[in-house]
């Protein structure tokens, strides 16, 4: 079967794989879709994502749905063969002082599908078939296919995110970056009931799919003249993953208001506005992956069609260096997916 490995910078290899056999516990599924995330573009650009650095080759992918094949035990419990289904990427170790407390997505020794976190990394899920852990299974609800189920997991992250700015009813929250996880926080804010969301981003292309996803104003971010920048919002979620933004977050959200760091900042020291912090008392909160949001992001998906607007191109495995290429190409693309069936 093929995979996606990652190597190491630029070192993006299609490979014949062995078919796994799953365990006891485990299933076995087809994949059908993988969706390239930001995560699987900084393995490839950059040889990691923030200060997970590749020590070994991987096979990437977290954002993967398909079909259960096989169990590895006939008294296994999970969706019945041939279900269709989305892989929850997470397995918590549910005994750490963070998996007590509720907060398993920060879980200190948690196993997640194509991280180098830990080291041997968590091989991933790019490939025609994975072995998972069968509790990790959900099966997809009435109505929602699989092509439009592959953003379960990215939604999740802008679902947890927008739960980690507090109550945004009747809010005014603004989002820097809209790449595929900063039009799902617009689509997560706007099914959480804000009143208004403003979006800002250098390309044109990428705000026309914020426009999309729900938002009411678009703004570029290199035009500080731009007549819908905000004199100030109530919530700010920094969903690029560059400092810049995180400082017009910081400058724009009100006294007393919260911002929320989505986006993986570059590895090492980050400068930001720090006496705003201060003066104004605003609330910095960082937001990490998801846990329960998994759920919620398959129903928020059955029950809304206009979400397979985002997905802009589904590239067959053999041209999965193409495919990487274009989900880098921010002008071009909005949500890429991988077609393992090919």
């Amino acid at each position: 079967m093929l995979g996606c490995v990652i190597h190491g910078q630029d070192d993006l290899r299609v490979e014949e794989l062995p078919v796994p056999a799953p365990g006891p516990g485990q299933a076995l599924v087809a994949v059908h879709y993988g969706g390239v995330c930001g995560s699987d573009l900084h393995y490839w650009g950059h040889g990691g994502v923030g200060d997970f650095r590749l020590k070994e080759p991987m096979l990437l992918g977290h954002e993967v749905v398909g079909t259960v094949i096989a169990y590895g035990s006939p008294d296994a419990s999970g969706p019945a063969v041939g279900t269709a289904v989305a892989v929850h990427p997470a397995a918590p170790c549910d005994a750490c002082p963070e998996c007590v407390e509720g907060r398993r997505n920060v879980c200190r020794d948690t196993r997640y599908l194509g991280s180098a976190a830990r080291f041997p990394h968590v091989q991933g899920g790019f490939a025609a078939q994975v072995v998972v852990p069968a509790e990790q299974l959900r099966q997809l609800p009435k109505g929602l296919d699989l092509r439009r189920a592959a953003l379960a997991e990215p939604l999740s992250v802008a679902l947890h995110a927008v739960r980690r700015a507090g109550d945004v009813r009747g809010r005014h929250v603004l989002v820097t970056g809209a790449g595929p996880i900063g039009c799902l926080v617009v689509a997560a804010a706007k099914a959480a009931g804000a009143a208004h969301l403003t979006v800002t981003d250098l390309l044109p292309a990428a705000l026309e799919y914020a426009r999309a996803a729900g938002a009411d104003t678009l703004v570029r971010a290199d035009d500080p003249e731009d007549a819908g920048r905000p004199a100030e919002v109530d919530v700010a979620v920094e969903a690029s993953g560059v400092a810049a933004a995180l400082d017009t977050c910081l400058r724009l959200v009100r006294r007393g208001g919260v911002v929320v760091q989505l986006g993986m900042l570059p590895p090492g020291p980050s400068a930001f506005a720090g006496n705003l912090v201060v003066s104004r008392e605003i609330e910095l909160r960082g937001s990490f992956r998801f846990d329960t949001e998994f759920d919620q992001a398959l129903e928020l998906l059955a029950a809304e069609p206009a979400f397979d607007g985002l997905v802009s191109a589904v590239v067959p495995v053999r041209e999965a260096e193409s495919a990487f290429a274009l989900a880098a190409d921010r002008s071009r693309s909005c949500k890429v997916l991988l077609d393992f069936r090919s």
